[in-house]
C-alpha cells in the first residue's frame, strides 16, 4: 500500500474529535487507539454485554468496529470541512473472536475526489496470541455542502 497524503493538516484532531461525538462506538466500549493518514485503529475490550449466544463476540460489534475504523480513515485523507458516509461495505467472519480485545485496522487502499475504498481487518486478541477474526471491503463517500460535520 502507498502512503496517502492528507489534505487537511489537522486531519488527527478531527477525526479524533469526530470519533468522541459518537455515542454508539462508547456505548460499546470502543476506543480510538491509533490515527495516521490513510489509517485509524479501533479496539473494543471483551465484555460480557457484547457477546453472543456461544460467547462470542457479536458480528455486528466486529462490523461497527471495522466500519467506524474503514471511515475514520478515509476521513483522514479527505479535505477540510468535509465529512464521511459509508455507503457500501462488505464483510467476511472469517473466525470467531473471542479473546480479551479485538482491534479493528481500517487501511485506505485508494482515496478518490468523492469515493474512497478501504479495508478494515479486524484482529483478536487473547494473551499473546492474535487471529485475524474478519475482514471487510468498505466504500466511503466523501460529503461536501449538505450540512454535515464531522
Amino acid at each position: 500500500m502507498t502512503a496517502q497524503e492528507p489534505q487537511d493538516p489537522a486531519y488527527e484532531s478531527r477525526v479524533r474529535a469526530s470519533f468522541d461525538k459518537q455515542t454508539f462506538m462508547a456505548t460499546i466500549g470502543a476506543r480510538l487507539t491509533r490515527v495516521a493518514a490513510g489509517e485509524v485503529d479501533i479496539e473494543v475490550a471483551m465484555r460480557p454485554d457484547l457477546v453472543q449466544q456461544h460467547g462470542f463476540l457479536h458480528a455486528g460489534v466486529l462490523a461497527s468496529a471495522a466500519d467506524s475504523a474503514c471511515g475514520y480513515a478515509a476521513l483522514s485523507l479527505m479535505p477540510t470541512g468535509a465529512a464521511v458516509l459509508s455507503i457500501e461495505f462488505k464483510i467476511n467472519l472469517l473466525a470467531p473472536a473471542s479473546g480479551e480485545r479485538v482491534v479493528a485496522a481500517g487501511r485506505v487502499l485508494r482515496a478518490g475526489k468523492t469515493i474512497t475504498v478501504c479495508r478494515g481487518d479486524v484482529t483478536a486478541y487473547a494473551g499473546s496470541s492474535e487471529r485475524l477474526v474478519a475482514t471487510m471491503v468498505a466504500t466511503m463517500m466523501t460529503v461536501r455542502d449538505r450540512g454535515l460535520t464531522d
